[in-house]
């Protein structure tokens, strides 16, 4: 079932929005104007929504206060973006330590808690606010006009959930179908059910095709060792996320969804961040983010040069993450919007690489799949999973004050859930997780091989 577009954009959609108190439509307005105004003006919004967001901070946190204290940083006294560089930068153990004295429980609709993807290894519970989410769809609902793909145009998500495997969300998918989303569970990739996932694309025929990088990768492999010819005559952009695309997986992917593709970069924390353009750049979502990008010291590197992105998130006043380290490498560009818009540019971005896990009925899942279950354990500092048979898994484990022995046996029961009862899951609570002889961090491993194509679209080359 499909709604006409501008019943499931003009009409459900912004119900939707606003029946759940998220300002989606109206700061999507908003970003269709701003985007226009050029470098200067962007960064004089950018300006105005610190200084709010300081006060903000200020009034309503008092980790914050006390670090704006301290700088001697007022508010209404912040003349520049420069002058943030007064406060330290905030890490992810900052705000893992002091969420209780950073979360703004009044925030206007309330504030709701959330986990992050823990890809890097150190999961973090956070809170996040109605603006928040509404700028994070709306950047989104931006980024795709500028593919030609509207609000209410149909689009498949090849996703996951943290949801147990058996289960289904009845009512958020009466929601997705009601402003036209289809969603296919990235989770469960048995060659079956791709069979399964190949069909319903055909079927649907989205605007847009949205997921994981190396899940949408591993489902045009699939389709190419099928031999199968897919027809989907409206696909405007395939859109990825999640994990870096490769050049490899950029072009098996066009060729076989027949599609442009645009990787977009975010991250649970700070939301929606930067998305590709039909130029073939990536454009950061500069009204609600300040980018600041560092070098190992902590001082600006000229554009052009690759340092850590630290950024501020202008709508996360319920939960402000100010200055924060993402972990993130990233390149801002030398050169502006080539299609004349103010937005800051990135050159690049350097992501972090994870593995696909297998289970022994043949079933391929995101890395996101045992992710899920680790950064559910509010025990788990950090973490490394590592794969080494189908029906193998072991588990490092950097154990902060709240681990009990309780928490590796959800540990291992959650896992099992995923991968099947039969896997052996070893729990090792260590005091250091080191990085690979690469001096990378790879928080899930797998060395169960993938076959053929599978195997070339889901590595690097």
């Amino acid at each position: 079932m499909k709604l006409p577009r501008f019943v499931a954009g003009g009409v459900v959609y912004p119900l939707q929005e606003r029946a759940f108190g998220r300002p989606t439509f109206g700061y999507l307005a908003e970003l269709e104007r701003s985007q226009r105004l050029d470098r200067a003006g962007v960064e004089a919004l950018q300006l105005a929504r610190l200084r709010h967001l300081l006060a903000s901070a200020h009034a309503h946190s008092p980790w914050h206060r006390a670090r704006l204290d301290a700088a001697g940083l007022r508010p209404d006294e912040v003349s520049s973006l420069a002058d943030l560089r007064h406060l330290p930068t905030m890490t992810k153990a900052d705000a893992a330590a002091h969420g209780e004295q950073i979360v703004w429980r009044g925030a206007p609709g309330g504030v709701y808690r959330y986990n992050t993807g823990g890809s890097s290894g150190q999961p973090l519970v956070f809170h996040f606010g109605r603006r928040r989410q509404a700028s994070d769809a709306a950047g989104r609902m931006r980024a795709r006009r500028w593919w030609g793909v509207e609000p209410g145009e149909p689009e498949v998500y090849l996703w996951g959930a943290p949801v147990e495997l058996n289960k289904t969300d009845w009512v958020k998918t009466l929601r997705d179908r009601l402003v036209n989303q289809l969603v296919l569970n990235a989770f469960a990739m048995s060659p079956a059910r791709m069979d399964g996932y190949l069909d319903a694309l055909e079927a649907f025929r989205p605007r847009c095709l949205y997921g994981y990088a190396s899940s949408l990768a591993l489902l045009a492999a699939h389709a190419r060792e099928r031999g199968r010819a897919l027809r989907l005559p409206g696909l405007r952009v395939v859109c990825t996320t999640g994990e870096p695309l490769y050049a490899h997986q950029r072009t098996l992917i066009g060729a076989v969804y027949g599609a442009p593709v645009a990787n977009e970069f975010g991250s649970r924390d700070i939301g929606f961040t930067a998305h590709e353009t039909p130029q073939g750049q990536m454009l950061l979502m500069s009204e609600s983010i300040a980018l600041e990008v560092l070098d190992a010291e902590g001082r600006p590197v000229p554009d052009g040069e690759l340092g850590e992105a630290v950024m501020t998130g202008l709508c996360s006043e319920a939960q402000p993450f100010i200055r924060y380290r993402t972990g993130d490498m990233v390149r801002l560009a030398t050169e502006p919007d080539r299609a004349g818009r103010g937005l800051h540019v990135l050159a690049e971005v350097v992501g972090r690489r994870t593995d696909f896990l297998v289970r022994a009925d043949g079933t391929i899942m995101h890395a996101l799949a045992g992710i899920y279950v680790l950064r559910a354990i509010e025990g788990v500092a950090e973490f490394k999973l590592v794969q080494h048979a189908v029906d193998a898994v072991e588990v490092l484990v950097v154990a902060n004050r709240r681990w009990t022995p309780a928490n590796a046996a959800a540990v291992e029961h959650g896992l099992r859930q995923r991968l099947g009862e039969a896997v052996r899951v070893d729990v090792r609570v260590v005091e250091h997780i080191a990085p690979e002889a690469s001096g990378k961090h790879r928080y899930v491993v797998s060395h169960v091989a993938l076959a053929g194509e599978l195997a070339q679209a889901t590595a690097p080359h």
